[in-house]
């Protein structure tokens, strides 16, 4: 790792935010502003709930807290997927026990009468919800995003890991850092020794970014999900990632959950054709965990 003596460093421009499009230091620490975003970013625009595959059958259901707000996200009898806030009249009490998205529960949807619907969409296998009144379209949101993840065959994988971890920074500085791996060279040594990082590629969406990395022509692997030899890291606003590896017949998703200005949950789930795991795949998924 770099170190850096004092007679390297330059006093820092006071206005180095004007200049580098950068939010104001306040914005990482301010509990305010992590107040403004419940309401301002994940109270209006369509956030990642979970994977259909994890509520295959009828009743089966999971719950997603968003903000302060907890909800239900419920496969019907008829097999479209709804999503309600989990609270009843009485104020203070859940309608139905929290329960991780990976271990589906079973509910009556009688006993969910009364209570307040969430806005439901998906790409693919991957539900979203808005919590707002009038929100715009997901696929207004998601733009190319939607298209290039719908053509993969993500439903086809099965659901065979989960890490969680608290992670102790704001949820932003995450994001940023997904944005680039100028890191990479002192922090991913391992993981980039078969990548071509001069070859790597961010293309910017509104809300949406990728970053695009070749690996070196000699790696053996038989991808399926798509084009051999590249990797994928797509981020899509606010807090959630697809993650493609490109050394493994599988993906993953994180879901960057805030839990204050200085914390946040990142959620890490895996998918491959098989929930059993190999030797290899358990390997993917502990190199996976030195990248987090």
């Amino acid at each position: 790792m770099t170190q850096w003596r004092e007679s390297q460093t330059k006093a820092v421009s006071p206005d180095i935010t004007a200049k580098s499009n950068a939010l104001p230091a306040r914005y990482f620490t301010d509990p305010e502003v992590f107040e403004m975003e419940k309401d301002k970013v994940f109270g209006q625009y369509w956030v990642y709930a979970g994977h259909a595959n994890c509520i295959e059958e009828a009743g089966q259901y999971f719950t997603r807290t968003i903000g302060d707000r907890q909800l239900i996200v419920l496969r019907n009898d008829d097999g479209s997927i709804e999503a309600f806030h989990n609270s009843s009249p009485e104020e203070g009490q859940n309608r139905v026990a929290e329960t991780p998205m990976t271990e589906p529960g079973g509910v009556d949807t009688d006993e969910l009468a009364g209570s307040e619907e969430v806005h439901v969409d998906s790409i693919g296998p991957l539900v979203f919800v808005n919590l707002s009144e009038d929100p715009m379209p997901l696929a207004e949101q998601a733009g190319v995003m939607k298209d290039r993840l719908e053509s993969l065959p993500l439903g086809e994988y099965e659901h065979a890991s989960r890490i969680v971890s608290e992670v102790e920074c704001n949820w932003k500085v995450f994001s940023s850092n997904y944005s680039e791996c100028d890191h990479c060279q002192a922090n991913h040594q391992d993981w980039i020794k078969g990548i071509s990082l001069n070859e790597s590629e961010l293309e910017v969406n509104d809300y949406h970014w990728v970053l695009h990395y070749t690996h070196a022509q000699d790696v053996d692997d038989e991808l399926r999900i798509h084009d051999e030899h590249e990797a994928q890291f797509h981020y899509f606003w606010p807090n959630f990632t697809v993650n493609m590896y490109g050394t493994a017949d599988g993906y993953g998703t994180y879901i960057i959950d805030p839990i204050d200005e200085g914390r946040f949950r990142l959620i890490a789930d895996y998918y491959f054709e098989d929930a059993d795991l190999s030797d290899e795949e358990e390997e993917f998924i502990r190199t996976s965990r030195q990248l987090q």
